[in-house]
């Protein structure tokens, strides 16, 4: 096995310090976003109950039937808005963003533009 990264563990570290005071329910679930190399994946999840109410991302169908070429910024606006309008059509308008220990810049902060455009508030 091979050891984790210096930056990996650090990210973890936050994570850790970010979800211990973060809990989403039924009237302001949780909107957890992770990030790889090459995707974006978001889901809001009620942690009351443990179930994920919406989810959106890069390898989603309905990404796949509208892509968005270009930067990575770009793709993930795209994918926060098919998340805030999938999240319209259930019922939810309110969020709390779990960042997931990433910093608040870049496509972190493009996905939750593009959430907010759809009309999620945050």
């Amino acid at each position: 096995m091979g050891n984790t990264s210096p930056k990996v563990m650090a990210r973890l570290k936050r994570k850790k310090r970010i979800r211990k005071h973060m809990h989403g329910d039924k009237n302001r679930p949780r909107l957890s976003v992770f990030r790889s190399s090459s995707h974006i994946y978001a889901q809001i999840i009620d942690d009351t109950i443990g179930e994920t109410l919406v989810s959106a991302s890069t390898l989603d169908k309905d990404y796949k039937l509208h892509p968005v070429t270009g930067k990575k910024q770009e793709i993930a606006k795209a994918v926060g808005v098919l998340l805030g309008k999938k999240a319209l059509d259930k019922g939810i308008t309110k969020v709390m963003l779990d960042r997931n220990g990433f910093l608040y810049h870049g496509r972190i902060k493009a996905l939750s533009d593009g959430a907010r455009e759809a009309g999620l508030e945050f």
